[in-house]
């Protein structure tokens, strides 16, 4: 099997990053890479800046994105990808000098089937916001023990820009980007889906710069109810026993979205929550009831959908020995 990684990079009006992140890539320890640069109709310098650096290195290949949006550059980049090996990086952020070299050697290792990852460690000048540092603790708790599909439907526990997969597996899955959205959250549902493998690792390889531009920001892609239709839709996919009770725990904003959604997909469950105003009340037909309830029911599913985190923390406890899956 080749030992090319192919680095797959879309690039939408980076200019101020691009250089240091290109530089990232050209001064690895490891050496056996292409870079497949696809400009997003930048606005910006970034075209100019991709076109220098192609002159000074054959193994930087840029192309213009013949859609428009980050799934058609991903999907573009891969069709011209060439390496047994694929990875993903964002055009404003920085590798760790020795990423590919250790994530290679992991990989190699561990064979197919398995997915090679690094800790990441987020940074910004204006400060890193608590949200984003308290997802860096809680990502690098599950990348440090391979753990990183272990919540999935709470949150994406890929790291877009720093995993490294055989191109094979990533085949086998449909490829680096489909059609639904959020693109990187999607992956890592479909790695899931097909039982991938997480390597342990305990190396900060990828400094993932915030920025107030930032796509995950600013795009639609990536509300809050994409992420949430997306968590639905790979949840009836891939763990939804009809042959279960399943039972939707939670009545506010996030809970109201699943209940519609399931409603949509004909999907039976029974509604609960701890809110006193709301258990006896119907939403979109359903009639809310108490908690209580969950011990009466035999062979039960739990979607949890609760936002305060000392009661997830309470309802962690309680469902232990449940078939539960947390939304929040």
């Amino acid at each position: 099997m080749s030992n090319l990684i192919s680095i797959l990079m879309p690039v939408k009006n980076t200019a101020p990053y691009l250089q240091e992140c290109l530089d990232s890539i050209l001064n690895q320890t490891y050496q056996s890479w292409e870079l497949i640069a696809v400009n997003d109709h930048s606005t910006d310098s970034s075209a100019l800046i991709l076109a220098e650096y192609q002159t000074q290195d054959e193994r930087i290949k840029v192309y213009e994105n013949e859609g428009s949006g980050i799934v058609a550059a991903l999907q573009l980049a891969y069709s011209k990808s060439k390496g047994g090996m694929l990875t993903r990086m964002d055009s404003d952020d920085i590798n760790s000098l020795d990423k590919y070299e250790i994530m290679q050697q992991q990989l190699d290792q561990s064979g197919e089937g398995f997915i090679a990852l690094g800790l990441v460690n987020y940074f910004s000048a204006q400060g890193v916001q608590d949200g984003f540092k308290k997802y860096e603790n809680w990502l690098n708790g599950l990348l440090q023990n391979g753990n990183s599909f272990l919540e999935i439907y709470k949150e994406c526990g890929i790291p877009s820009p720093c995993w490294l997969a055989y191109k094979t597996d990533i085949e086998k899955i449909g490829g680096v980007a489909t059609s639904l959205i959020p693109e990187d959250y999607d992956l890592a549902f479909r790695m899931y889906q097909a039982d991938m493998k997480c390597i342990p690792t305990k190396e900060v390889l990828l400094h993932w710069r915030d920025t107030p531009t930032r796509t995950s920001r600013t795009h639609s892609d990536y509300t809050n109810e994409k992420m949430l239709a997306l968590k639905c839709h790979y949840f009836v996919e891939i763990d939804f026993e009809s042959t279960k009770n399943l039972i939707l725990w939670g009545a506010g904003r996030r809970g109201k979205f699943i209940a519609k959604y399931l409603i949509e997909n004909k999907i039976r469950f029974t509604w609960v929550c701890n809110n006193e105003k709301k258990v006896g009340k119907s939403i979109y037909g359903v009639m809310l009831q108490n908690t209580n309830i969950i011990h009466q029911i035999e062979k039960k599913q739990i979607i949890i959908s609760v936002a305060n985190e000392v009661e997830q923390e309470e309802i962690r406890i309680e469902c232990a020995d449940w078939q539960a899956y947390f939304f929040c």
